[in-house]
């Protein structure tokens, strides 16, 4: 447990003047963007879902809930590829594929 724990204040230290948000780290991944989704929502699915557990489970914000449409928007330019979506939906609404050749999240010394 205290190892667990160590670890998680090393990867959470930061000084002040280096400090950033998640939105600025997210704005320096690169992107090489397919012209088609590599998520694919089932809306009736989603529409049934009380908690829209993606919305907020997506470190990248991909998935954002229209409650004027009652649907979910899929900003798939963004994913990081980790997979969370597909593994907490609770309806098995989200079909993930990877992003074909040369496309997806670009990381760093890859």
């Amino acid at each position: 447990m205290r190892l667990r724990y160590a670890f998680w204040e090393i990867i959470t230290m930061n000084d002040d003047k280096n400090k950033k948000s998640i939105q600025d780290k997210l704005a320096n991944i690169k992107y090489n963007c397919d012209s088609k989704s590599h998520l694919i929502l089932d809306q009736e699915k989603c529409k049934n879902c009380k908690e829209k557990t993606c919305t907020f489970i997506c470190p990248a914000n991909v998935y954002e809930y229209n409650e004027q449409l009652d649907e979910i928007t899929v900003v798939y330019e963004n994913c990081l590829e980790c997979g969370a979506c597909k593994l907490v939906c609770e309806k098995k609404s989200i079909e993930w594929h990877w992003p074909k050749a040369s496309c997806g999240v670009v990381f760093k010394n890859s």
